[in-house]
């Protein structure tokens, strides 16, 4: 079930890096300190494109990593 929805968190991911880094390209073309839309429009560029790498990076590793076994008192104090 996870593994299933693993996917579309990463597709989610990629789409807003992309709308993202396309935000950036039309803010940095209007002329950011001159224009408010454009300054705007930089910044939600920047956000996006933050929040599509960290969503698709952390599902990335959340499916390529192994558990993590807390309960086991060797693997705790090494």
């Amino acid at each position: 079930m996870i593994g299933d929805l693993n996917i579309i968190y990463v597709a989610i991911g990629a789409v807003a890096f992309v709308v993202g880094l396309t935000m950036l390209v039309r803010a940095i073309r209007g002329r950011p300190g001159e224009s408010p839309k454009a300054t705007a429009m930089l910044i939600a560029g920047m956000m996006i494109t933050a929040f599509g790498l960290l969503m698709a990076g952390f599902a990335i590793g959340f499916a390529t990593s192994e558990p993590l076994d807390l309960n086991n008192a060797e693997a705790a104090t090494s």
